[in-house]
């Protein structure tokens, strides 16, 4: 892995070109040279099938062939130069919710798509990582919620698809039902970060990391981390070997924060805040770069075009 930094030392934050259309909880990725935001909500929870690809050495944005649903709180795993998207759902005219256990599949070399075996289960706004081979896919919003997500109970149902099968399967279940949660791969570790749910009386923004053994299929709680605030809708990424986490609602309001934990020391550092607060974006890192995407703003009610660079040495 090589020798860890000590700590870092310089933060800049600069503003990129941004989205060709405001959008939040959609699918993002890094895939080779390029990130790709894929879906995701428009104003007025209008579900999208847009493709936008973004090139950093250019700082420019391209389109791709529209993903063949339109569906909002979807996620975005890549693997073997694809893209597979799962997940996510949409607003009916009757203002409640369908969700998806649709999974459908990207190839920028061809910019074409073919369809993916479904979900076990309906999620909506859930966490995905890449693990050996596996997608790691955890809770969301629960199948039977009907209403928005300050009234929503959350999922706890957890799955992993083969890549090498190509079959879904059911895996033990999250301790903390919750969505717009974090998942990530970190130090050869799967971690589901934060994330919210309402509670039976009140919605709950978490602070919780668990972490899943794939050897013994369980959960536990990462006893010597949680994160630095309580946060849904929080983002993530790891970059040379640090784990990096930013914004999110922490029940208070919409946050500007950001932080890396550094694994030796067990110990958050805070960086220099976000030029604006967010939520519900998405996150990419490149080498010593990371980027904030779209979202929603200081109000948390309407997607932003937003592109934020946070550059790190």
């Amino acid at each position: 892995m090589g020798k860890l930094r000590n700590s870092f030392s310089n933060f800049g934050w600069s503003l990129k070109n941004p989205l060709s259309q405001p959008r939040s909880h959609f699918g993002v990725t890094t895939l080779g040279d390029h990130i790709y935001v894929i879906g995701g909500g428009g104003f007025n929870f209008e579900p999208l099938d847009s493709v936008e690809i973004y090139d950093p050495k250019e700082n420019r944005w391209t389109k791709g062939a529209p993903m063949p649903t339109r569906r909002s709180g979807v996620v975005a795993v890549p693997f073997h130069e694809k893209i597979f998207v799962m997940g996510g759902g949409f607003r009916k005219s009757n203002g409640s919710f369908e969700f998806l256990r649709t999974v459908e599949i990207y190839d920028p070399g061809r910019n074409s798509w073919e369809a993916g075996p479904d979900l076990m289960e309906k999620h909506d706004s859930p966490a995905a990582t890449l693990h050996e081979n596996k997608i790691y896919l955890f809770g969301g919003h629960h199948p039977d919620a009907k209403g928005g997500p300050l009234t929503d109970p959350a999922f706890s149902y957890s799955e992993v698809l083969d890549l090498e099968s190509g079959c879904w399967e059911g895996i033990s279940p999250m301790p903390t039902p919750r969505f717009s949660l974090a998942a990530i791969t970190f130090q050869d570790r799967i971690l589901a970060m934060g994330g919210g749910a309402f509670t039976g009386t009140s919605f709950t923004n978490f602070d919780c990391v668990e972490v899943y053994s794939e050897s013994e299929n369980r959960w536990k709680p990462d006893q010597g981390m949680t994160l630095p605030w309580p946060a849904a809708g929080i983002g993530a990424c790891v970059l040379d070997h640090h784990l990096f986490v930013f914004g999110g609602n922490d029940g208070e309001k919409i946050q500007d924060r950001a932080a890396y934990f550094h694994p030796d020391e067990k110990k958050w550092h805070d960086i220099s805040p976000m030029p604006y607060p967010r939520v519900i974006m998405g996150v990419a890192g490149f080498n010593r770069t990371v980027y904030l995407l779209g979202g929603r703003g200081p109000d948390g009610k309407e997607p932003v075009d937003t592109v934020m660079e946070l550059t790190v040495s």
